[in-house]
């Protein structure tokens, strides 16, 4: 094949055009952009809604019968659930290699067939979690009230949804509309009436009856009554009873009807006044920036006809985060090549030079062909990728190129000088290809939450790889045939004497320093390998001694930063609002601080306040602002570094179980996160308040919190035989006080796009003291109606706000941040675990588990470790079938520990922390050191082939490579200088492994040079001895 493409150069230049056009077409069609990769979850979630339940009523009436309902089934990991007031929520990890989809069709089967729900529960949703990403939010703020900006916000949306590329949105930020219908006591007793008969009187005469068809002559015609209400007005004349004296009574006669907002509290403030949101999403391949083009392209269009009063803007544009850091990649990659070229046009011939270079962008395009079948887009992780690659892929085209030169001066031919060079070195290098496609295989296999980050890597390098093996055995020749020895009669330019000069430097250090070195070393074989081990050794303490810390993951900084504050369950709205619009006015303060005096400018751009939420929820708010980029800030101030100073501002708030600040991105889960698992809420708690106090002792630990809030104060009824006597139950009595109070939801109504609860509840006034509780009606079955005092007890206590469980058991969890840059985390961590043995000893019955940062890296360092054995065992194999031995791979393989050791010294001359990123690194390093050992030693193989000394065979070998072996390693390094020194927030995590490449393969390489050729003499000593 080799011979027939060299020969044959219109195939070779045709398969070279197809690569390119095909990863051109690929590129501008198939390939999405975002900023980092988006996956499938695999989680099916199960949501049931019990409104104005406890979440005690809820665990035991929806949560636990899902559970027990689907617990037996095939293929589920883990079951979560959280029962919290009003709703239920299950959700189902499915089992690594089985089908979502098929066990959502099985859940769902078992969920519709549980028929024990209680009667108020509402339908359950059962669902596989949907790839969907924020792109943008929209942002309508005005000097009016909510229902005035709801009302724009919702004209807004209804135009977002309508524009070509949006697909999703959603309002937020504002209450649901709900059409309240309230009815005094009073006027119930005068009317003899209930509350249960007015929700049956609206139920009944608010809707739509089909009556079939009329059949005509001039063909059918539709019978209907069309009574559903959806305004207030329409509510109002629904007849609700008829008196004797023919009286007919309406429900705008006896009730208040509000159509208003339900009456959880809700307050969003942009910038200081009154906003709503609408959030646009994309799904699936769609693109971030033709999505955020057309929300922020209506948005300027919008502005002509603005209503006086309103602002409309955007913010949370995740559209110029990915043209940013794609940009700041691709201008890296581009860095990366330009050097490469240089570095190659110096020490090769230009026209040499230029071929060997032309192999980057072809195995690119063969990568960007195979990205959209493995479903890859183009984001941070997969631009790192082609970065760590770029001076990798060169290396066979190196080897063939040089040693295709080499041929050229006795060769009678340019053609037979491509083959014969391309031939020579083809096993080798094809071998040393893969050495490295199975160094970076494992990375597509590692588990734990960030596995499938890491994996975008091998799939974008294994290609190029691959697709360079291709280029250069295939199209490289066909080019190379066609180059001329420089004629020695030619003046040279200036470039030539330039290029001379580095060719000679290359050989008097061979001459000078390599050889002499060389001759010493292997004249002292023991004594220089000893000295080898000592500087590994030396080296090593680094980590052990705390020299070159380790960290899993590090923080990565993020331009919006939030506090989110949570007070004890039931604290008024009113209350948290107030700490909530203090928390955004320090904003301001930091907001004034870091304003440009000349420009006006601020590094602090929006601030959002909200405080409430959905569901009942008047104890939480948060703020959060966002900052300009790194990259354009002028102050030298970091988003740590503007939270710190913001959280030294708002202080200690009375009273708060917690406040948590958040300054960065890529954060999967907390540093410290201890999870209880136990019977008893009550014991749960207890060791819980142990382990925050032992937190507490660590001077770098803060933001300790737990997942359990003391909950509501609770009034439990409890039925007197009074009211037994009448024939009440507690069912029934306590279904009549939640009607009273909370409400009984009478329909669902969808009106435009909102969907509208219409309520059937007693009067505000009528439901705000213990004597309002107490004197309700509670109707008897024998037809009358007696107040609750009369037939049941009142006794206080409290209800847990939340109660999760885990695989069946309830759980609360004691999460915490660390200071990373002040923290040796592998020491807490002992320190901790040893602590909370000896706890669980005194607390039978609860088990502890180390889940958020800890839980990430077992499941990585476990699937890390068999992915060591994997690849010193593949590599073993494919460096021992081109050499024919089974020790000359252990000569190939020695240098790898060296390579590891200068990982680690790069991270310390760069003042940087091991982290995940370095080890990975070091794992894909291990394919590429080889590379040169290999070479080097086939080369002594060679050499020895042809007759002659051992010790001449391996001398010569050592010269001859020397160029080729350093020329392929500097590429590497070059290659990843840019990144090395990137500025950009979100590619700091990324630089670790760029420096284990970098550094390891820099010093491997001198190590390589010399170990190599001791080791093989040793080896061949060794064996004398047995033969």
């Amino acid at each position: 094949m080799i011979a027939w493409f060299t020969k044959n150069h219109v195939a070779a230049n045709l398969l070279l055009v197809t690569l390119l056009l095909s990863g051109l077409f690929s590129l501008s069609n198939k390939i999405p952009l975002e900023v980092f990769p988006s996956f499938e979850t695999d989680m099916i979630s199960v949501n049931v809604s019990l409104l104005g339940s406890t979440p005690e009523d809820v665990e035991q009436g929806v949560t636990i019968r899902i559970e027990e309902a689907v617990q037996d089934l095939e293929g589920i990991k883990q079951i979560f659930s959280r029962s919290s007031e009003g709703s239920g929520s299950v959700t189902i990890e499915v089992e690594s290699g089985y089908d979502p989809r098929e066990l959502l069709a099985d859940i769902k089967s078992r969920v519709d067939a549980i028929n024990t729900f209680p009667a108020d529960a509402e339908k359950p949703v059962v669902a596989l979690a949907e790839r969907i990403r924020d792109v943008i939010a929209v942002t309508v703020s005005s000097v009016y009230g909510e229902k005035e900006t709801l009302e724009y916000a919702e004209k807004v949306r209804d135009d977002i949804l309508r524009l070509p590329n949006v697909t999703q949105v959603e309002l937020s930020g504002v209450r649901d509309y709900e059409i309240a219908i309230e009815v005094s006591q009073d006027t119930l007793r005068q009317y003899d009436l209930s509350l249960a008969e007015i929700s049956s009187a609206v139920a009944n005469s608010s809707k739509d009856i089909s009556a079939g068809n009329l059949k005509t002559q001039g063909g059918d015609v539709l019978i209907s009554s069309k009574g559903q209400a959806y305004r207030k007005d329409e509510f109002a004349n629904i007849v609700v009873k008829n008196q004797a004296d023919g009286t007919i009574i309406r429900l705008g006669d006896i009730a208040l009807i509000k159509d208003d907002f339900e009456e959880t509290p809700v307050r969003t403030r942009f910038n200081g006044k009154q906003a709503a949101f609408i959030d646009v999403y994309r799904i699936g391949p769609q693109s971030a920036i033709a999505v955020a083009d057309d929300v922020k392209n209506y948005i300027k269009e919008e502005q002509s006809s603005l209503p006086q009063g309103f602002e409309l803007s955007y913010w949370d544009d995740d559209s110029e985060l990915v043209k940013s850091r794609i940009s700041t990649l691709t201008t890296n990659a581009l860095q990366g090549g330009i050097l490469v070229l240089a570095l190659l046009t110096l020490f090769l011939r230009p026209a040499i030079a230029f071929w060997v270079f032309i192999g980057i962008p072809v195995s690119f395009m063969g990568a960007f062909i195979a990205m959209p079948i493995f479903g890859v887009t183009l984001n941070i992780m997969s631009l790192f990728g082609f970065i760590l690659v770029l001076g990798i892929v060169v290396d066979d085209a190196i080897v063939t190129g040089e040693n295709v030169y080499t041929h050229l001066k006795t060769a009678e031919s340019g053609e037979q000088a491509a083959i014969l060079g391309t031939q020579e070195v083809a096993t080798p290098v094809t071998f040393g290809v893969l050495t490295t496609v199975a160094a970076f295989l494992p990375l597509a296999f590692i588990e734990g939450a960030r596995g499938a980050l890491f994996a975008q890597i091998p799939v974008v390098v294994i290609p190029v790889l691959l697709f360079s093996l291709i280029e250069s055995k295939f199209v490289l020749p066909a080019h190379l045939k066609y180059i001329k020895l420089r004629n020695q009669k030619t003046k040279s330019s200036k470039f030539d004497v330039l290029q001379q000069r580095f060719a000679d430097g290359f050989e008097n250090a061979i001459l000078k320093y390599y050889q002499p070195i060389l001759n010493l070393a292997l004249r002292h074989k023991l004594a220089s390998v000893s000295l080898f081990i000592g500087v590994f050794c030396i080296i090593l303490t680094m980590i052990t001694s705390g020299w070159t810390k380790f960290v899993f993951f590090p923080r990565i900084p993020s331009e919006t930063i939030k506090v989110e504050l949570t007070l004890p369950t039931g604290t008024p709205f009113e209350v948290t609002n107030k700490y909530v619009i203090d928390m955004s006015q320090k904003a301001q303060q930091l907001q004034e601080k870091y304003r440009d005096p000349d420009t006006g400018e601020s590094v602090i751009l929006n601030i959002l306040a909200t405080t409430g939420g959905r569901g009942g929820v008047s104890n939480s708010g948060s703020v959060r602002f966002e900052i300009t980029p790194a990259e354009e800030r002028e102050s030298d101030i970091g988003s740590s570094e503007l939270a710190s100073e913001w959280r030294d501002l708002i202080g200690i708030i009375p009273g708060a179980e917690s406040l948590t600040f958040r300054a960065e991105i890529g954060r999967s889960s907390d540093p410290i996160d201890v999870q209880l698992s136990g019977t008893s809420l009550t014991i749960l708690q207890d060791v819980a308040d142990h382990i925050k106090t032992r937190l507490a002792t660590y001077p770098t630990v803060f933001d300790i919190a737990d997942s359990m809030s003391d909950g509501k104060e609770e009034l439990r009824i409890e039925l007197t035989d009074q009211g037994l006597a009448l024939g009440l139950n507690r069912s029934d009595v306590a279904g009549q006080v939640r009607s009273s109070f909370y409400g009984s939801q009478v329909q669902r109504i969808q009106r435009g796009r909102d969907d509208v609860r219409v309520m059937v509840r007693l009067p505000i006034d009528e439901r705000r003291s213990v004597a309002d509780l107490k004197n309700i009606l509670i109707d008897t079955p024998s037809g009358g109606s007696v107040p609750l005092s009369h037939v049941a007890t009142l006794s206080a206590g409290q209800s847990p706000s939340t109660i999760n469980r885990i695989d069946r058991y309830r759980t609360l969890n004691i999460t915490a941040d660390i200071e990373k840059d002040n923290t040796n985390m592998t020491v807490l961590q002992a320190d901790l675990a040893e602590y909370l043995d000896g706890l669980m000893q005194q607390y039978p019955g609860v088990d502890y588990k180390l889940e958020g940062e800890a839980k990430e890296q077992r499941e990585s360092f476990g699937s890390l470790g068999w992915a060591l054995i994997f690849v010193f065992f593949i590599i073993y194999a494919l460096l021992a079938i081109p050499l024919k031995s089974y020790m000359q791979p252990i000569i190939v393989m020695s240098v790898i520990p060296f390579g590891m050791i200068g990982a680690v010294v790069g991270h310390w001359i760069m003042g940087m922390d091991l982290t995940i990123m370095s080890l990975l690194g070091m794992l894909a390093l291990i394919g590429v050191v080889v590379n040169d050992s290999l070479v080097l030693v086939d080369f002594i193989n060679k050499k020895r082939s042809e007759g002659g000394a051992i010790i001449d065979a391996v001398k010569a070998a050592g010269a001859s490579r020397f160029r080729p072996v350093m020329l392929t390693s500097l590429t590497t390094f070059i290659g990843l200088m840019p990144l090395l020194f990137e500025k950009a927030t979100q590619a700091q995590f990324l630089i670790p492994m760029a420096v284990s490449l970098g550094f390891g393969i820099i010093f491997a390489t001198f190590i390589t040079l010399l170990l190599v050729p001791i080791n093989y003499m040793l080896m061949e000593r060794f064996q004398g001895w047995f033969k």
